[in-house]
């Protein structure tokens, strides 16, 4: 089976640096297979014997935290349910710029408390939610965002956020590898 795990926080902007041969050096250590990593921020996409747990981030997080010093969550996801996080995305059509459509991947199921904050509210921003995923489209930038970060405070402790270029890389090589 194939898998895509997603760091949270590393490498961007210069901060908590973690190798590439770390990065995949955890993702052995936690008993993945033929394990690649893609871009700089935490991306990899991984075979495994059985679907990815609780144990094996626990693992991953303790590798880094070991060969790096960088204590990071991680969201691992099997192939499938990357592509259909991936397919559900509702801002696909409403996005002219895959570098300012994001989805933010989390490790659990969104809290059902949590609700989008209304588009007039954000304008000319959107967000839609899915189970575990949140869709943003920001036609001024992420840098500039105006979704408050209490929204965020309420999503949970592990989520991390991909451009729609950086998803569309990871689908291309799961293909690649299918």
């Amino acid at each position: 089976m194939l898998g895509v795990g997603l760091i949270r926080g590393i490498n961007v902007g210069g901060n908590a640096r973690v190798a590439k041969a770390d990065l995949a050096a955890a993702f052995v250590a936690a008993g993945f297979d033929d394990v690649v990593t893609l871009l700089q921020s935490g991306n990899v996409v991984f075979r495994s014997a059985a679907a990815p747990t609780a144990r094996h981030t626990a693992i991953i997080a303790a590798a880094l935290k070991k060969s790096s010093g960088v204590e990071a969550g991680a969201v691992l996801l099997e192939d499938r349910v990357f592509r259909e996080l991936a397919a559900a995305n509702p801002l696909l059509e409403v996005s002219d710029d895959d570098s300012r459509l994001v989805v933010t991947f989390l490790d659990h199921d969104l809290p059902a408390n949590v609700v989008a904050p209304a588009d007039d509210e954000l304008a000319p921003e959107r967000v839609r939610l899915g189970v575990r995923a949140i869709y943003q489209w920001s036609p001024l930038g992420v840098s500039k965002s105006v979704v408050p970060p209490a929204f965020w405070r309420q999503v949970g402790q592990v989520a991390t956020a991909r451009n729609q270029r950086t998803v569309l890389r990871l689908l291309a090589e799961l293909d690649r590898r299918g």
